[in-house]
């Protein structure tokens, strides 16, 4: 690939990784909830699951879904109960003292298994494999660098949400602020689910 491919596919990752979505919601929530400590592992099954998973989506698994389009109509519904699902986990999340260390937050495995029915991931890694690759110029070197890519400038990305999240711990001291915190970062997370919905067999219902 040229230079300027390079520098494209940089934007690309950057633009992608830092607006709002599934991954950067939950990653506020747990900075605000937990500490920037506890949310490492979150950070690092992210950043290290959606590498894999677009290097899975480079060698074939799109194609699979191109030829059984059921299946993935399957993952996006199972996608979305489970993002509602983590949903009402955050809105129901106990009002505790924020230096209690007995809650969990999201760690490393379930985070990175969490790419395969993210509906934000699912568009990142096609989009990055269709748009930056060409099947005829070295194409499996070519997604492996795309996955570093995501990997090297996605992490900072991801840490902007975790650092954000942090600095409203000040602000959520008092438990009914925390409440209404979880609350709203609950319903953003559902109102990230109504792109996936439109796109299901029932998606006439909500357009």
């Amino acid at each position: 690939m040229q230079t300027l491919d390079y520098y494209s596919i940089i934007l690309f990752v950057i633009a992608t990784c830092v607006t709002p979505g599934p991954n950067n919601v939950m990653l506020m929530s747990s900075g605000a909830n937990f500490g920037i400590g506890r949310t490492m592992r979150h950070v690092a099954g992210i950043n290290i699951g959606f590498p894999l998973m677009l290097i899975a989506v480079g060698a074939g698994a799109g194609a699979i879904f191109r030829q059984y389009p059921r299946l993935h109509d399957v993952l996006q519904v199972v996608g979305a109960l489970y993002l509602l699902y983590l949903a009402y986990q955050i809105a129901s999340a106990p009002t505790v003292d924020l230096n209690d260390k007995s809650g969990k937050p999201l760690g490393f495995t379930r985070a990175a298994l969490f790419q395969w029915v993210n509906p934000k991931a699912w568009v990142m890694a096609v989009g990055a494999v269709l748009t930056y690759t060409s099947p005829v110029d070295a194409y499996g070197f070519q997604i492996l660098l795309i996955a570093l890519l995501f990997f090297l400038f996605g992490s900072p990305c991801s840490m902007v949400w975790v650092f954000f999240g942090q600095y409203l711990r000040r602000f959520l001291t008092h438990p009914q602020r925390l409440k209404a915190f979880n609350i709203t970062m609950s319903l953003v997370l559902v109102v990230s689910l109504i792109p996936v919905l439109k796109s299901l067999p029932f998606g006439e219902w909500w357009s």
